[in-house]
């Protein structure tokens, strides 16, 4: 073990930490029913707490109705339960303007951020107005954009798309070029709050400086929600639209926020049929869950298994790290990864990759990873850990890792 992998482990102790993440690891049955897998995909979905699991098992029996169709007992829980959830996700954000602000539920971020595009861009803009949007993330937060403005044509509204501007170094927002796209007719600019690939904090709260007060920002927070403290006091958005089942909750739950401070009103359009009441169940347990346990601490505990990580792949000659080079080493003091490292093998594919690693119990993401038009276009070994992940996890997979690199 080398002394920067070292001084990374025991920085995880000297904080506290070490107890602290074996006490909570323990509350996933799937993580300790399994004691020979790694699991290193949270990023597609998160493992679920026993609190989570239990809070859905107590309402499916004791109070299962549908929301807002009935005036018996538990239909009026239910819909109490709901409207509650909205609060919780209010509470959970740091929502700068509770009294105004709206929580629509949806079944996750893709679905969200369509809502936002097809219900509320499409009223808003007109015809010469311009919207920014960032093409190198993931493809849910081009793609609903790209909808709204084909919708708008279809009615002889014509909007210019402008790509997102990025920095070739960090992979960051390059936000003086960013200014330079911005003018009187920009109404709107898409941004993600973590790059799903680089595992970047995309430093959006330089943004609302960068294009001024009146355009509206629309936050894909999909890697963030569950993975840290997300303050939307702090970014001055207008929506954030994340996933349950990224953080803690069950699948085909999602949120979207909106302030409500720019622009109309968002109302989603339609008839919006039966919630998902035990999704939203379940993330209302999971905020808490998640709250408790400590946004700040899981941060720290993700951040340093990645550095981990990192730092352990510049030693393996074989392996690129996809991102900002400048993050990769123990040593190195730039803007670490949250909790997301993907890399390649330079004689090996990243499918094959992944089958040899799910060979050794390791589960890793490996494919394209869903990325926008303007993303990484080959494929790649994503790992991405939450709070349940360990060092020895990391040793695993590096090991594995070397033993591919003496081998090619």
């Amino acid at each position: 073990m080398t002394t920067s992998l070292t001084s990374v482990t025991s920085a995880h102790q000297s904080a506290g930490l070490d107890a602290w993440q074996r006490a909570l690891r323990a509350q996933f049955p799937i993580i300790t029913g399994h004691p020979d897998v790694r699991y290193l995909d949270s990023c597609a979905t998160s493992q679920k707490p026993q609190a989570v699991l239990d809070a859905v098992a107590h309402y499916l029996t004791t109070s299962n109705a549908n929301a807002g169709r009935g005036t018996y007992p538990w239909a009026n829980r239910t819909t109490a339960l709901i409207e509650q959830a909205a609060d919780r996700v209010r509470t959970f954000l740091h929502d700068p303007d509770p009294a105004s602000s709206r929580v629509h539920f949806t079944s996750g971020t893709t679905e969200g951020l369509r809502t936002v595009a097809r219900d509320w861009l499409v009223t808003h803009l007109r015809d010469g107005d311009e919207i920014i949007v960032p093409f190198a993330d993931h493809q849910a937060n081009a793609q609903p954009w790209l909808e709204a403005a084909r919708l708008l044509a279809e009615r002889g509204t014509r909007i210019t798309v402008r790509e997102m501007p990025y920095e070739s170094d960090s992979h960051d927002y390059d936000q003086q070029a960013l200014a330079a796209l911005v003018n009187e007719r920009t109404r709107f600019v898409a941004a993600t709050h973590v790059h799903h690939v680089y595992g970047a904090d995309m430093n959006v709260h330089r943004i609302r400086e960068t294009v001024g007060p009146e355009p509206v920002i629309c936050l894909d927070a999909a890697q963030s929600i569950g993975h840290k403290d997300v303050d939307l006091s702090t970014l001055d958005v207008d929506f954030a639209v994340f996933s349950g089942h990224k953080a803690m909750a069950l699948p085909g739950i999602g949120a979207v926020w909106a302030r409500g401070a720019r622009g109309p009103a968002f109302e989603p359009g339609g008839w919006s049929g039966s919630p998902n009441t035990t999704g939203i169940v379940s993330l209302h347990a999971a905020l808490d869950w998640l709250e408790e346990a400590g946004l700040d601490a899981i941060e720290r505990w993700t951040v340093g298994l990645g550095v981990r990580l990192t730092d352990g792949l510049t030693r393996l000659p074989s392996y690129e790290v996809l991102g900002c080079q400048m993050s990769l080493t123990a040593e190195s003091t730039v803007q670490r990864r949250q909790g997301i490292v993907t890399f390649r093998h330079r004689d090996i594919g990243s499918n094959d990759l992944g089958f040899i690693l799910a060979s050794h119990g390791l589960m890793v993401r490996a494919d394209s990873h869903c990325q926008g038009s303007a993303g990484e276009s080959d494929s790649s070994v994503r790992v991405s850990l939450h709070l349940y992940n360990t060092a020895d996890d990391i040793d695993h997979l590096l090991e594995v890792l070397a033993g591919l690199d003496r081998e090619s």
